[in-house]
């Protein structure tokens, strides 16, 4: 009975042991390359002083790439004979950019490490923390260790990644799917507070929706006409290269630029969250953050899993 115990307990310290092993930290590159953190600190910021909208740019490119198949830089692998590419998928195909400033980033930090060591899909998670920093957002602690898929999934892609045009029950359906409940569903929606949006994405509402606000939608049509211009850009907020509340102010006013966004305040059980982070801007704040990592949590390869690549745009053979 003793020496039965005594396996057990040893079946359990491996297995701790194990998990602590392969799990993310946010020191993970603390003695393997010191200077990895502050090299993508410093280009995201270079990055984003360029160009504002670069920074929601970035933050995007780790959400979409999170909800296909979890945080392994899968969209960020360019098509070819067995790699089903995820940038040709709807959400991202023409829409979907700062491919570039990655590359440039994975070629400088690879160059300061010595070699590669810190995988694309760890940059894709820092440079999406950095962007939001940059504008003016919180910081949080990027948990690290992620390695890099071999495959991706512009199927999957379609499937995963929500819909502009989702109503609320879609949308709560979408995130549980991803481990991710309705309180994540709107912090991280308030990423919408940077970036801007395509006139294909959001035509359906300010020519058919009822609620929305009359001079809104006249505002918006000035610029994305009933037929072409479907690239034509618009902001997601009044303050698209801000990190603030903007956003859930203008959902409560009806003027929410996707039909996804102002399904979050729409009589239903999200309003009052929007409300909380409208009326309590560090209450958002701190969910965003908290909501970041839980999302970089997403189904995270580790430890033997995966691949460190050379170029984040193609597999290491």
């Amino acid at each position: 009975m003793a020496s039965h115990a005594l396996i057990l307990l040893q079946i359990i310290v491996l297995s701790s042991l194990a998990a602590t092993a392969f799990s993310l930290s946010p020191y993970y590159y603390k003695n393997i390359c010191p200077q990895a953190l502050p090299t993508i600190k410093t280009l995201v910021e270079a990055a984003v002083y360029k160009e504002r909208r670069m920074g929601a740019s970035l933050l995007r490119l780790h959400f979409h790439d999170c909800f296909v198949n979890g945080c392994d830089a899968s969209i960020l692998l360019d098509p070819s004979p067995t790699i089903d590419s995820e940038k040709g998928a709807l959400a991202n195909q023409n829409s979907a950019r700062g491919f570039e400033v990655i590359d440039e980033i994975k070629a400088e930090v690879d160059k300061i490490c010595g070699r590669p060591v810190v995988s694309c899909a760890d940059i894709l998670a820092v440079a999406a923390r950095d962007s939001v920093v940059a504008l003016g957002g919180p910081s949080w602690k990027v948990r690290l260790g992620r390695r890099d898929s071999t495959t991706a999934s512009r199927t999957q892609a379609d499937i995963d990644i929500p819909s502009p045009l989702m109503d609320l029950p879609a949308l709560i359906n979408n995130f549980r799917n991803q481990g991710l409940n309705q309180r994540d569903l709107v912090a991280l929606s308030g990423g919408h507070t940077i970036g801007f949006a395509q006139c294909l994405a959001f035509r359906g509402r300010i020519y058919n929706a009822t609620n929305i606000d009359p001079s809104f939608a006249k505002e918006r049509r000035a610029t994305c006409p009933r037929t072409g211009g479907d690239t034509t850009l618009a902001p997601l907020d009044s303050t698209a290269a801000r990190f603030d509340t903007a956003y859930f102010n203008s959902l409560v006013k009806q003027r929410g630029l996707l039909t996804s966004d102002q399904a979050l305040f729409s009589g239903g059980s999200t309003d009052n969250l929007v409300n909380t982070y409208r009326l309590y801007p560090q209450v958002f704040r701190k969910d965003f953050a908290q909501s970041m990592i839980k999302m970089g949590n997403i189904k995270s390869l580790t430890g033997n899993q995966g691949q460190i690549r050379a170029n984040c745009r193609m597999v290491k053979n």
